[in-house]
């Protein structure tokens, strides 16, 4: 039991976790500002520019029979809230097209933010270091590889030419 108890707090602590939880937790507090934002900002403008209507209460009633009862009794239903109200079956596309747009701006939003990440990744990132100079050279006579500084092989002991090593004796 204390070993299972000594993982899962390994487990727990360890940085990727404590990171994902800080992730969900700004994403959801990220999400409902995305929300506000479509549903307070942009879509009142746009129900306006289309004639006064309401995305969410766009919907297409799928029991008429139950509405025109309602409506001879004097209830009207002219929204959402009034045909949940009234337990009238309904497709919300308008809630539908406000949630698509919820997703589009979350995904816009989560693309710049990993162009960004990615860019200052890159930028950050070392240039290879040069390629070393080369240290061996083949021998011409038994094509062995030998020391670049080398006079003679030391596999099969020819004489090499002198090589310039810029010091002098």
């Amino acid at each position: 039991m204390m070993k299972i108890v000594q993982e899962f707090k390994e487990f727990a602590i360890k940085g990727n976790v404590i990171d994902l939880a800080v992730g969900v937790i700004i994403g959801g507090a990220f999400g409902k500002i995305v929300t506000s934002l479509v549903n307070d900002i942009i879509m009142p403008p746009i129900g306006r520019v289309l004639g006064g209507v309401n995305f969410k209460d766009l919907f297409i009633n799928l029991d008429p029979k139950h509405t025109e009862q309602l409506e001879a009794a004097g209830t009207v239903v002219r929204s959402l809230d009034d045909a949940s109200k009234n337990g009238i079956a309904v497709i919300a596309y308008g809630q539908f097209i406000n949630v698509m747009l919820d997703f589009f701006i979350v995904a816009v939003c989560i693309f710049f933010l990993v162009k960004g990440i990615n860019m200052l990744r890159r930028s950050k990132t070392e240039e290879a270091p040069a390629e070393a100079a080369p240290t061996e050279k083949d021998c011409p006579y038994c094509l062995s590889s030998i020391p670049l500084k080398a006079t003679r092989c030391k596999h099969c002991t020819s004489q090499l030419e002198a090589v310039d090593t810029g010091r002098s004796h």
